[in-house]
């Protein structure tokens, strides 16, 4: 389940922070509007607000399957395209 969700495109998908060395991110959610290489940008009670990967572990789409930022960190075309996600 988690290289289905890792190997979609996440713009237009909610998406859910579960931890970051920040607490107040923790809890944040909203819908998906933009994905670079080092960075989410989210939109929340509509505003756009940017994320950096490397410092939050997130959840899209109602999954149960946490994704690690520090993992993620290409650009969102070669993460789709990908035929195997290796760690």
């Amino acid at each position: 389940m988690v290289n289905a969700t890792l190997n979609q495109s996440w713009i237009g998908r909610d998406m859910i922070i579960t931890s970051s060395p920040d607490a107040a991110l923790v809890g944040r959610n909203g819908l998906v509007v933009d994905e670079t290489r080092e960075t989410i940008t989210m939109l929340e009670n509509n505003r756009e607000v940017v994320f950096g990967k490397n410092s939050i572990e997130f959840k899209i789409g109602g999954s149960d399957a946490t994704i690690k930022g520090t993992l993620v960190r290409q650009r969102s075309e070669d993460r789709i395209y990908r035929n195997k996600w290796s760690e």
